[in-house]
């Protein structure tokens, strides 16, 4: 038997014919190229590129001033303390670390919580803020009384809208971002949200928005609150940057603690990626919250098939390194001191960004570099200045303009704001 060049099989018979079969199709012929990643595309550009100069402000990790990845030494120290108990490396319940569940619960709703005093509370450990939304949705799709779409703020994260499809549920958005003025469209936002339908799922970012790096008032919450409350909404909170926003982690969790106190009942996803470090460990955590205890009990329950079937088990190094700095109090105060340092290069960077950028020579209005709040920032550069900025300079962003802040040093912000003035003067 041999193979024509008509792709067909040239086979002899038992009688000494040739005979021409059809060639078998693999299984997977029918599968088409996806398209790739466009953060960790632009990480493999940067690589390649052979300029100097060249600046990575595409992806979001934290980096230090010299571009280098931070370890914080609360971590350090609590890695340690961990090797010298000699721990065991047991799978863990299917719920996750429960010390860890509790305490990263309570990190969000705050000490004297009413929904923790009273036992509202559905949390498990889940891989990272990523894997609670998708816990969050495959939940939502299962056991959501109402309307099974989530409504996201335009823009959102890009990776919220494929986790809620693949899970099944329908997108839908509302009006966040004002491209004129670099900030939050509040009225656009009301008017929308005015118009979700009732019983429908609402996804909100507490602190430090991302891609844009708006985030509404005190004053703008309680409205916000208010109105979605009127509408019998379901706010789904995405927590990843608790304390890396502004240094501050009762600051950052305003919002979702206003919300309680106002009587919503919320979902929560929470990631211990930013504020703490630890990207790869994939900690993170997933809570509804509920009527009753009993309620309570059913959820959890629920939570745990989901698992189950997804997972089985999460990982245990990054749990415990969190519940280790947590329940302790020295080393909770340590990593305290940490994030508010982090959160400060921020600012700071945010700043000599500004000042670099008026220092080139550009008579625009950057004010919305340091208004703007957290690892990200929408610098309003339009898809073609973004792409000149990576032919001509090698400077490597998404093409919606949107910068991570933390990839900027005090050694290439110079490079980076001529760079930009270039593009758009």
């Amino acid at each position: 038997m041999f193979l024509r060049p008509t792709g067909k099989l040239l086979a002899i018979n038992k009688h000494g014919c040739a005979v021409i079969t059809q060639r078998l199709n693999s299984w997977w012929s029918q599968v088409q190229m996806g398209p790739p990643d466009p953060i960790l595309g632009i990480t493999e550009a940067y690589k390649r590129d052979t300029n100097p100069n060249k600046v990575n402000v595409g992806v979001g990790a934290y980096r230090d001033d010299n571009g280098k990845p931070f370890l914080l030494p609360s971590v350090l120290k609590a890695e340690k303390i961990m090797m010298s108990q000699n721990l065991d490396k047991e799978y863990l319940p299917i719920s996750g670390h429960a010390e860890f569940c509790r305490l990263a619960i309570c990190l969000a709703l705050g000490e004297g919580s009413e929904v923790l005093i009273n036992g509202l509370n559905a949390t498990a450990q889940s891989l990272s803020g990523t894997g609670a939304l998708r816990m969050g949705n495959d939940f939502l799709k299962r056991f959501f009384p109402g309307n099974k779409i989530v409504y996201l703020p335009k823009p959102s994260w890009g990776n919220h809208t494929p986790i809620c499809k693949f899970a099944g549920l329908d997108v839908g958005a509302y009006t966040y971002y004002d491209p004129e003025c670099y900030g939050l469209d509040f009225d656009g936002a009301l008017c929308d949200i005015s118009k979700i339908p009732e019983k429908s799922i609402i996804l909100l970012h507490p602190c430090a928005h991302n891609p844009t790096g708006v985030d509404p008032s005190l004053e703008q919450w309680k409205e916000l609150s208010q109105l979605i409350k009127k509408r019998n909404l379901l706010p789904f909170f995405d927590m990843a940057y608790q304390g890396f926003a502004s240094g501050d982690i009762d600051r950052d969790a305003q919002a979702v603690r206003l919300f309680l106190k106002d009587g919503h009942k919320i979902m929560l996803a929470q990631s211990f990626s930013k504020n703490m470090g630890l990207y790869g460990e994939r900690i993170g955590a997933f809570t509804v919250v509920t009527d009753s205890q009993e309620e309570a009990a059913k959820v959890m329950s629920q939570i745990k098939i989901l698992i189950r079937s997804m997972y089985s088990n999460p990982p245990l190094h990054g749990a415990r390194i969190v519940a280790t700095i947590l329940g302790d109090s020295d080393l909770r105060a340590e990593w305290l001191k940490d994030v508010k340092g982090m959160a400060d290069r921020v600012i700071w960077v945010r700043a000599k960004l500004k000042e670099n950028l008026k220092k080139a020579g550009s008579t625009k209005n950057w004010d919305h570099i340091t208004n703007q709040i957290g690892m990200f920032c929408y610098t309003g550069m339009t898809p073609p200045q973004v792409e000149k900025l990576i032919k001509e300079h090698s400077v490597f962003l998404t093409k919606d303009g949107r910068i991570s802040v933390v990839g900027v040093t005090s050694k290439n912000v110079e490079y980076l704001a001529r760079a930009m003035h270039e593009v758009t003067k």
